[in-house]
């Protein structure tokens, strides 16, 4: 196919063009927010699952329901909200990749009420985010994709990064239905590796994140090559999220990295434990 949706959209649907409506959400801190995950296979444990409820612990003020759709709730948290995975009708050779994340955007999925939050398993909570729930209501919100560090020079591609994005319960229907009705193209299109960029013109009218709030291990956290084999990792300033995008993964890139080609290799990044853990407090267990 010539054309690519991304740059004429007016082929995806009307969704493309369909602007954040306007319904109450979650302003009143004591309403409580969703946080929505998923899981599948075997890579992300449970271990990812509820690291992940303990960091949303400790970085969340305000009241939130905490909901993983999931093929397997083994080893969960019991504060952990379980839900099968979202209805999509995919064949059979998608039916567990990303794609997924467009079937969470189904109005009465869950019972889910007002915003929502969705966040990959691979990532890090390193500060508060309820900014992410303040900044600019009744929008949908998704990361700018980062550029590759030999791409500085182009311009930066329209396109968002799916590890976090907001939207508001009841009002994304649209997002499913034009991808069902063009299903086939879209898959045949899009393939296996650029889910998240149909889902960023999918979504119709969105908002970037702040570039400091959800920042890049492997863009902002590990020096440029050959630095990337004699220098540590470090906590990227202002960051609140951390994205670990391909490999490596949190568990991976705390003992260090070293697959692969010369400049994916990374130096032990310790603090990692100190925002990756099971406790449900600041202090992680086993330190003073």
């Amino acid at each position: 196919m010539s054309q690519d949706p991304l740059s004429a959209p007016t082929v995806i649907g009307a969704g493309a063009h369909r602007a954040p409506e306007t319904r109450p959400g979650n302003s009143d801190r004591g309403t409580p927010v969703n946080i929505v995950t998923l899981k599948w296979g075997a890579r992300y444990g449970p271990v990812f699952v509820n690291r992940l409820y303990r960091a949303i612990e400790r970085h969340l003020s305000r009241p939130f329901r905490f909901l993983c759709f999931t093929d397997d709730e083994a080893g969960l948290l019991p504060e952990i909200e379980t839900h099968p995975l979202p209805a999509l009708d995919l064949p059979e050779r998608f039916a567990r990749t990303t794609w997924l994340k467009l079937g969470l955007f189904a109005d009465g999925l869950a019972g889910m009420e007002g915003d929502c939050l969705f966040l990959d398993l691979d990532l890090l909570i390193v500060d508060c985010i309820d900014c992410f729930f303040d900044y600019a209501p009744g929008n949908r919100c998704i990361i700018h994709n980062w550029t590759l560090r030999h791409q500085i020079f182009k311009k930066r591609p329209d396109v968002g990064n799916s590890s976090v994005f907001r939207w508001r319960a009841g009002t994304t229907q649209f997002v499913v239905d034009d991808f069902l009705r063009e299903k086939d193209r879209l898959l045949q299109h899009y393939g296996f590796r650029s889910p998240q960029r149909y889902l960023t013109v999918g979504i119709g009218e969105r908002r970037w994140w702040p570039e400091a709030w959800v920042q890049s291990f492997k863009r902002h956290s590990v020096p440029a090559f050959p630095l990337n084999l004699v220098a540590a990792p470090r906590l990227p300033t202002g960051a609140r999220i951390l994205v670990f995008h391909g490999r490596p993964d949190p568990d991976q890139a705390l003992n260090g990295w070293q697959q692969g080609k010369l400049h994916r290799r990374t130096r032990p990044a310790p603090w990692i434990a100190d925002h990756w853990h099971d406790g449900p407090d600041e202090t992680r267990p086993g330190r003073a």
